[in-house]
């Protein structure tokens, strides 16, 4: 496993790389808050693929977008794009947990012929709001850009109290938190969270049921879904609702909360080898 800088456009993403260089090329993106060593624990199970899991602009390593910006969810995309250009991968796998699930199957839907497969842990496409909401999530998207500018940033006073921290806001356990912790805090004059505070503001609008369908019907390549048994409820709702939408996917479920992937890194590790041995074979 090695550290890696990514160059964008605009700002430079980094990662960890592990795994196969000459094996088949996976791009696994984290989820919301978290940053690339949610896919640690499972990197020794799938060690015969190419592996580059990235930082998320404001996550982990990664540099954060300019003052003037904000983090919409399909900005992401185009982040995807370019990282794949960079990488001078003409063609992936994807692997999301979580908000990182729900980016990889906008993309998947948008330059299908870029993804070969997509894996999603925890996540079955975009959440979505009635769209009579969208005035009153905008007015509160604002209020929280303004409201977060006028407080001074809170750190951990220590490692022990950001782990625990981690523990308690992520329903996952204390390896794994330890894990994450560890890549989004740095030490300056105190410790401090590498994380942008500015993705804890309220999105500027949730895509409609409608808009969120239309992307899942797009997905052409073979999928994968896997649900954690604690895992959240509403994905798992929509995974029921959508699930006819998408022609070649695959259910499967292990046993743990919404960070499965990390608690049960084998049971999990297990359904993906499996699911890209098929996907090989074709």
């Amino acid at each position: 496993m090695k550290e890696i800088r990514l160059p964008l456009r605009h700002l430079t993403l980094s990662g960890l790389r592990f795994g196969n260089p000459q094996g088949p090329k996976v791009l696994a993106l984290h989820g919301w808050l978290d940053n690339a060593a949610s896919f640690v624990p499972i990197s020794g199970y799938v060690d015969h693929m190419d592996i580059v899991a990235v930082d998320f602009a404001g996550h982990g390593h990664s540099e954060h977008r300019s003052a003037d910006a904000h983090y919409h969810l399909v900005d992401w995309v185009q982040d995807i794009h370019e990282l794949l250009d960079s990488l001078d991968w003409q063609s992936c796998h994807l692997l999301g947990h979580s908000m990182g699930g729900i980016v990889s199957s906008l993309y998947a839907a948008t330059f299908p012929e870029r993804i070969a497969s997509l894996v999603m842990i925890e996540a079955f496409g975009p959440l979505s709001r009635d769209e009579q909401s969208s005035p009153q999530q905008l007015r509160e998207s604002v209020l929280s850009r303004l409201e977060i500018d006028s407080k001074p940033a809170r750190h951990p006073p220590s490692r022990k109290r950001a782990v625990t921290a981690r523990m308690l806001a992520g329903d996952l356990g204390r390896e794994a938190a330890s894990l994450l912790a560890d890549r989004n805090l740095k030490e300056e004059d105190e410790l401090k969270w590498r994380t942008d505070r500015r993705l804890r503001t309220i999105s500027s609008l949730r895509m409609t049921e409608a808009q969120a369908q239309a992307f899942l019907q797009q997905i052409r390549c073979p999928v994968l879904t896997i649900m954690g048994s604690q895992g959240f409820d509403k994905i798992k709702v929509n995974q029921q609702q959508r699930a006819n939408l998408i022609p070649q996917l695959q259910i499967a479920e292990a046993e743990g909360g919404h960070h499965v992937h990390m608690d049960n890194p084998h049971a999990v590790a297990e359904h993906i080898r499996r699911f890209w041995a098929q996907v090989d074979q074709k």
